[in-house]
């Protein structure tokens, strides 16, 4: 392989699919919990996707985007704010938006409404991702 760099031969893509599937699974997990603790669908719905995009980010920062190392504890930091404004926000904003839809609109129940609302903002949480929160050399 000539890239070292890519773990298990796997492109970002790919990886980036394989830890949203196992952050979608977490979520999925957590918005069942609190949606038995509460009956605030909406309100359970915001803390599993805020749980998801944190879990999300630890693993795409050492797995996804790994070969683009951000350096001191003030790289890291902006990248988890650039995370949370992209990714966390259109998680959220667009889960909420499409969950309120589609359970309280059309009366879908809400694992398989939460599916189509994590579907639905996963293609433009790679691109911010790629683009712009795990940019390629070292931040400082």
């Amino acid at each position: 392989m000539t890239d070292q760099r890519r773990i298990l031969g796997l492109s970002s893509p790919v990886k980036f699919t394989l830890v949203g599937m196992l952050g979608f699974a977490i979520q999925l997990l957590m918005i069942q919990v609190f949606t038995a603790l509460t009956s605030n669908y909406l309100m359970a719905t915001a803390v599993a996707v805020e749980l998801t995009v944190l879990h999300n980010f630890v693993w795409h920062e050492r797995f996804t985007w790994r070969e683009r190392v951000a350096t001191g504890v003030g790289g890291k930091l902006r990248r988890l704010v650039r995370f949370h404004v992209s990714n966390g926000a259109t998680s959220i904003a667009g889960n909420l938006f499409l969950m309120r839809l589609l359970v309280g609109g059309i009366r879908l129940h809400v694992l398989p409404a939460n599916l189509l609302s994590v579907t639905a903002c996963a293609l433009a949480n790679f691109l911010a991702s790629d683009r712009w929160v795990f940019t390629r050399g070292v931040e400082k």
